[in-house]
């Protein structure tokens, strides 16, 4: 797969093209593949257990649709990544994962095949507010949003810094792993989890943990 280069004075910065996204989307379906029992022991926990199974149906069912919506621009395709989760995978994960495409796609002029820095931080920052405004939800209360709020935010201020796109992805990177992390010792505030109240501490957020997947494919497919 190629990559497609912008120049500027502040070095190169790569274009995050539709390829890479469709490249996206069948490597985080890999992962959560291959993590799906690690996920759903993770909520076995905290949750119902079955996490990992949900998510790994509802990827499958993206990249099922894939070969045949390929003529889509990367609006359609995050809109149809969104959807496929919203039906697929149910409850409140899709719900959530279903608003986080579907409002990256509103984020996205029609027509685009490619996006730079800025306009994929807007989109970023869209699926974000879709996430926390469909959740009612933020950052400390055990969620999905303390591996991707990080995220996004060092993504951001990476590149008003005038960094590229790839050294922002690592740097996000490790702020959603660290995110991840920290939901650990935290209490649950929704969902199931929040039902064990302090027996929620000790434990890592099932949601994080796949969010920080999702987010790694993304940089995996541009690196």
């Amino acid at each position: 797969m190629h990559l497609f280069l912008l120049l500027s004075c502040d070095g190169v910065h790569k274009m995050l093209t539709k390829e890479h996204i469709v490249t996206w989307l069948y490597k985080a379906a890999e992962s959560l593949e291959v993590n799906k029992e690690f996920l759903n022991q993770l909520d076995a926990a905290i949750g119902d257990g079955e996490h990992g199974i949900s998510m790994d149906r509802g990827f499958q069912k993206v990249i099922s649709q894939l070969p045949t919506n390929a003529d889509k621009d990367i609006e359609g395709i995050f809109k149809l990544t969104g959807m496929s989760l919203i039906s697929s995978v149910g409850g409140a994960s899709g719900q959530l994962y279903g608003s986080l495409f579907i409002k990256a796609a509103a984020a996205t002029a029609p027509g685009k095949q490619e996006l730079d820095e800025n306009e994929l931080l807007s989109v970023l920052n869209a699926g974000l507010k879709g996430v926390i405004d469909r959740g009612k939800v933020q950052q400390g209360e055990k969620t999905m949003i303390d591996a991707l709020a990080p995220a996004v935010e060092t993504f951001g201020s990476v590149i008003h810094e005038g960094n590229s796109m790839t050294e922002a992805f690592q740097k996000a990177m490790f702020a959603a792993e660290k995110g991840m992390k920290d939901t650990t010792p935290m209490v649950a505030k929704k969902g199931r989890a929040s039902y064990l109240g302090e027996r929620s501490i000790g434990h890592q957020d099932p949601g994080a943990t796949s969010m920080y997947l999702i987010l790694k494919a993304l940089y995996d497919s541009i690196s």
